[in-house]
């Protein structure tokens, strides 16, 4: 649609000048006639005079022809020829209008849809007036500030609400549905967390007996079971054949813990098989699974034990046959569970944790020797290696609880400086936002 104006006819103050001042003064308004000989596009135009408050009489001029009911070509062709008959001052006016309109069309979506703008046409303009400085220097204006939100608070809370929302789409039964996914997830995370540090509780349940164990008639002679060269402590209502360890020598927590790791420990401070006097016996009814060893579910089973069944033991090649004549549940500081049984020349203790993977209480089976007869039993001999512990240590090392269950995976950690350290850290972090929280302004 772009017209090529011829130079204008020289003025009459021109004829004075020089030719050669006169042949550049036309060259300029040549020039000058090609940068703005295409004008903008009418439907930029439109949309520049819709988009802004104030119109120039250019604008003015594009707004009463947009809205007077006629087809897009007419527009374009009485645009053309209102633009063409302006002179060169007024249509660098309308392109540095043109110019500035640009970052606000651009934020008017519903109008850029009404109709489409055609930058070929900018763009061609652009490529002619790049020949000369002019033109430049108006290429490289700088665009209009973008306008800034002129929604209100309300207005852009209630945008974000529905974005958020997806659009009002959303029901109850996807909030509810968020609800149980995320309580789910919370639910699974716990569990995780608790069997880590307290799986001794949450398996100790589901420890059922063999389906081949049954309860043994008594046996009265030591022929009967074969002892092997490693110390068995054998229970044969349970299905129990476990390892005992012997030689022991002392009786700190950490020490017991240790030789439960390979099985039931022999207390120190009390007597041996074939000997009279009590022998106590210690074993996990359930340990962390984490924790060393295995046999943390030794005497799981022990409280099924009842009067009159029958257990053994087997110490330096001899079998030793007990019957069950007392079941109590102790608190730990009962230590003397370990002492002689009045009235008994020989006795053994089998002592473990209950409830099973806690230490809150400690459950205590006692057995009679039956065979072979302790009338043939040795006296209990202090100053055997078992029993060699010095009263020092004895009151040193806190005899006065009974052993139970090893640490958990939580408090083995917490033992450690790298424990300690995490421990601090998070205490501190909770106590900070507990600060912050009550600290923090609330909404009258």
């Amino acid at each position: 649609m772009a017209t090529n104006q011829s130079a204008p006819n020289p003025r009459p103050q021109d004829l004075n000048q020089a030719p050669d001042a006169q042949a550049a003064a036309n060259l300029i308004r040549q020039k000058v006639a090609e940068i703005y000989g295409e004008e903008p596009d009418a439907a930029q135009e439109i949309a520049e005079s819709k988009a802004v408050t104030h119109r120039s009489k250019h604008q003015d001029f594009m707004y009463r022809l947009s809205t007077s009911g006629k087809d897009l070509a007419t527009v374009q062709t009485e645009w053309h020829n209102y633009y063409q008959s302006l002179p060169p001052t007024e249509q660098h006016q309308v392109w540095q209008e043109f110019y500035s309109s640009q970052s606000m069309v651009t934020n008017q979506a519903n109008i850029a849809q009404a109709s489409k703008p055609h930058p070929q046409n900018v763009a061609k303009h652009k490529a002619q007036a790049g020949k000369t400085p002019h033109a430049k220097k108006i290429a490289t204006q700088p665009k209009a500030r973008k306008l800034r939100d002129a929604r209100s608070s309300a207005d852009v809370q209630e945008a974000i609400k529905h974005k958020v929302s997806a659009g009002g789409k959303l029901k109850a039964k996807h909030h509810l549905q968020s609800l149980l996914f995320g309580l789910g997830m919370g639910a699974i995370v716990l569990i995780i967390f608790l069997f880590g540090f307290f799986n001794e509780v949450i398996v100790a349940p589901f420890i059922q007996p063999s389906r081949t164990a049954a309860s043994t008639p008594l046996i009265v002679s030591n022929d009967s079971i074969a002892a092997k060269t490693t110390p068995e402590v054998i229970i044969p209502k349970i299905n129990v054949q476990i390892p005992v360890v012997y030689g022991q020598t002392s009786i700190k927590e950490d020490d017991i813990q240790n030789g439960l790791e390979n099985g039931v420990v022999h207390y120190p401070t009390t007597s041996v098989p074939g000997q009279n006097g009590n022998a106590a016996f210690f074993g996990h009814s359930s340990n962390n699974i984490f924790n060393k060893g295995k046999y943390k579910f030794a005497f799981v089973l022990l409280h099924l034990l009842e009067k009159g069944d029958t257990f053994y033991l087997t110490y330096e090649g001899k079998v030793y046959a007990y019957k069950v004549f007392d079941k109590k549940i102790v608190q730990p500081s009962q230590v003397d569970v370990l002492d002689p049984v009045p009235g008994k020349t020989a006795t053994a203790t089998l002592i473990t944790c209950d409830p099973p993977g806690t230490s809150l209480r400690r459950l205590v089976v006692v057995g009679e020797q039956i065979s072979p007869d302790p009338v043939n039993n040795k006296a209990a001999d202090s100053s055997d290696a078992s029993n060699s512990l010095s009263q020092a240590e004895t009151d040193a090392t806190g005899s006065s609880i009974l052993p139970g269950n090893g640490p958990t995976l939580l408090a083995r950690y917490l033992r450690t400086p790298l424990g300690k350290l995490i421990a601090v850290v998070l205490l501190v972090g909770v106590l900070l936002a507990v600060i912050r929280w009550i600290n923090k302004p609330r909404r009258q």
